[in-house]
C-alpha cells in the first residue's frame, strides 16, 4: 500500500513539476500558467475564484465528461453534463421532457 502511495505522489510531483517547468521555460510577458503537457494533459496553475470554479464544475456546456481542472494537472468530472444527463439542473430543478 506505500509503495502504490509513494509511486502516486512521485507521478503527481512529476507532473505538476512538469507543468511549472513548462511556464518557466517561457518570457516572463508569455507566461499564463495554464495550458497542455506534451500538448494532452491540460493542467492550470492560476489561483482559483468562485466564477471559474463554477463554470468549470456546474456550468460547463462542453458534452464531455472529463474536463480539464479548474486548478491543477489532469482532468475532473463534468458535473453540469452528468446532471443533463440525468435530467436535473445545475440549478437543482428537473428538467421536463417538453424544454
Amino acid at each position: 500500500m506505500r509503495t502504490s502511495t509513494g509511486i502516486t505522489l512521485a507521478v503527481v510531483a512529476g507532473l505538476v513539476g512538469a507543468a511549472v517547468g513548462t511556464e518557466l521555460a517561457k518570457p516572463p510577458e508569455q507566461r499564463t500558467w495554464h495550458g497542455t503537457i506534451g500538448g494532452v494533459l491540460p493542467y492550470d496553475l492560476r489561483p482559483p475564484t468562485p466564477d471559474r470554479l463554477r463554470a468549470g464544475l456546474l456550468e460547463s456546456d462542453s458534452e464531455s465528461l472529463l474536463i480539464p481542472h479548474v486548478f491543477g494537472v489532469g482532468w475532473t468530472v463534468n458535473v453540469g453534463r452528468v446532471l443533463r444527463l440525468i435530467g436535473v439542473r445545475p440549478g437543482g430543478s428537473r428538467a421536463t421532457a417538453l424544454e
